[in-house]
């Protein structure tokens, strides 16, 4: 029998021709918050999901980000904000049908790469200040600072709302780490926010030309999926293209592959032979022994 979770998530990618597009948020935020990007994906005509993490630990986070992309029938490519980049970093890993991972002014750590360790090698940005731990040891972004250091580019309307309806998530994942980095062996885009006040712009620069990514730098805050959607799905139907056309060619090696060879020169394909040879061996059959 199927489970709840797994039938929904396959009944997105079971009719798909395009690769399903798996959608990972970052901290104190959740998947409601890639409202407008889904919007723009769907209407490309993408199957997409979003996967709803508790950011109670970078373990359980890549759990259920890997049982999700692992319920998808066909290619998919995973994209990650935030601190989202890092879950993807490892809940891709090793997965064959994640064709592409597309980081959006995402950590990237490499494996056994603490998430937050390079960021002591460039300057604070201003949410280093504006972080609030709670008696559990959850980070929340001081209310009263949330617009400037988190989306300083959207209305002021609507991070009213997200300053007091954030999701804290637990200061160890930043200490923590993952065994495999999913971007050493899985093309992979970029996205930099050069008004980024969250991690440091010069970081993401970092991350885009170690792991070699395919990369777009958009004037924007940490939060471009909101105040630049059309950028970022741009870049996602990029990166979901060059998957499609690597598996049409990764198809193509496998049914040359597969497909018999014969020393009989009459069971070669008329379109291998030169022009003049094809009308000599096509007619050949018709009259031969």
């Amino acid at each position: 029998m199927i489970s709840a979770p797994n039938a929904f998530a396959m009944s997105v990618s079971s009719q798909a021709k395009k690769p399903t597009i798996v959608l990972v948020h970052g901290a104190f935020a959740d998947a409601t918050s890639f409202q407008a990007l889904i919007q723009l994906l769907q209407e490309k005509h993408y199957p997409v999901i979003a996967v709803q993490n508790t950011l109670t630990s970078l373990d359980a986070d890549i759990a259920t980000t890997k049982r999700l992309i692992d319920a998808q029938t066909g290619p998919v490519v995973v994209v990650g904000h935030s601190y989202g980049g890092a879950v993807i970093t490892g809940a891709a890993a090793g997965n064959p049908n994640v064709k592409a991972l597309v980081y959006i002014a995402a950590f990237a750590p490499d494996a056994n790469e603490p998430v937050a360790a390079l960021q002591g090698n460039y300057s604070p940005p201003p949410l280093a200040t504006a972080l609030v731990p709670d008696a559990a040891g959850f980070l929340y972004v001081d209310t009263a600072k949330f617009r400037d250091v988190v989306a300083p580019d959207l209305p002021v309307s609507l991070t009213r709302i997200a300053a007091v309806t954030q999701k804290p998530v637990i200061n160890s994942v930043f200490g923590a780490s993952t065994p495999q980095a999913a971007w050493r062996t899985i093309p992979s885009w970029y996205m930099v926010a050069s008004e980024d006040h969250a991690i440091n712009p010069n970081l993401e620069r970092f991350y885009a030309k170690r792991m070699h990514a395919h990369t777009t730098e958009v004037k924007s805050s940490h939060v471009m999926y909101i105040s630049h959607p059309v950028d970022v799905a741009r870049v996602i139907d990029e990166a979901a293209k060059a998957a499609g056309r690597r598996r049409s060619r990764e198809q193509l090696d496998v049914r040359r592959r597969e497909s018999p060879r014969s020393s009989d020169p009459y069971s070669l394909p008329c379109e291998r032979k030169s022009l003049m040879k094809r009308v000599v061996i096509c007619l050949v059959p018709a009259w031969r022994d």
